[in-house]
């Protein structure tokens, strides 16, 4: 999805105008999340970009989308620019706690003594 959002649309309050395009953006990753998932994925991951307008746009985390949204909005900009493209993610396993204390060097002892 890219996408320009209007923020200020005659005869709308721009409170209601910035909750419709915050559904607007939820719906869509609702709607991509549904999706069934490619055999060799694991499930589906996004490339966002935020800004005010294409060419200004910055990436952003899928957590971050509605924040920037909110930022741009409270920041007078009179469109905010969403591009939101799905990719396939694969889930990389956390080492195990045992691992993660065999790969520490030793604590240095004190050899005051």
């Amino acid at each position: 999805m890219k996408k320009t959002y209007p923020l200020s649309v005659e005869g709308k309050h721009p409170d209601r105008v910035l909750d419709a395009v915050k559904h607007d953006i939820r719906k869509y990753f609702k709607r991509e999340r549904s999706r069934p998932v490619p055999v060799d994925a694991d499930f589906w991951d996004f490339d966002c970009k935020v800004g005010a307008d294409a060419q200004s746009a910055e990436a952003v985390r899928v957590s971050a989308v509605i924040e920037a949204v909110d930022t741009l909005a409270k920041a007078g900009a009179g469109s905010v620019y969403v591009e939101i493209l799905s990719k396939h993610g694969i889930r990389v396993p956390a080492p195990h706690a045992s691992e993660q204390t065999a790969d520490r060097d030793p604590p240095e002892e004190d050899s005051d003594a």
